[in-house]
This record gives C-alpha cells, structure tokens and sequence, in this order.
C-alpha cells in the first residue's frame, strides 16, 4: 500500500493527536469536497494535532475489501480510540465535529 498523505502535521504537544484516514474513489467532485471539508475542520479545530491520510480505493482496490469499506467517501478515525466512521462529503461540518468526538 502506498496510499497518498496529505495534511500531515506533527502534534505540538503530548496531548490528544488525532489519526485520520479518508477513503476515496478517484478525483470525483464528492471525493474532493471530503479532502477539502476535512482538511478545513481539522485546520479549525485541531491545529497541530492531526494527521490525514487519503487513500484512493481505485488504486488500491483491495482495501475496501480488508477495510470493510461500503461507501465513499469514508472517515475513519484511528487514533484517539474508539476506532469511529463517517460516511459522505464532511459537508455538515456539526455532523463531523460530533461524530469524531471532536465537539461533544
């Protein structure tokens, strides 16, 4: 697997640090607007404290199989634990920020 990683920045503290990955199918208007919704919420919300890895599900199809990977765009959140996911284009940037524990 040689998944692409974008946004990755280094925790600036030794607090919580938030481990991302998105799965996306190509370069899609949906598939972009996740990249984008997710890198905006987590610039608002966790500055410093994230890292997002996007794997495209067309390069590596076999993934989604191991994943369990039924829609996407998928979120899911590996680290802080609970594993968590999230299905669609991040745009109700509320649904996001609850589903990811983020905003409680």
């Amino acid at each position: 697997m040689n998944p692409e990683s974008n946004g990755i920045t280094a925790p600036d503290d030794a607090g919580e640090f938030w481990q991302l990955r998105l799965y996306v199918a190509g370069r899609t208007s949906k598939s972009r607007r996740a990249i984008e919704n997710l890198r905006r919420i987590c610039e608002e919300h966790l500055p410093g404290k994230y890292s997002i890895e996007v794997v495209d599900l067309l390069d590596h199809p076999e993934i989604a199989r191991r994943e369990e990977i039924i829609a996407i765009p998928t979120l899911i959140r590996q680290l802080p634990p609970p594993l968590r996911k999230l299905i669609g284009d991040l745009s109700d940037g509320e649904k996001v920020l609850v589903g990811l524990e983020i905003r409680r």
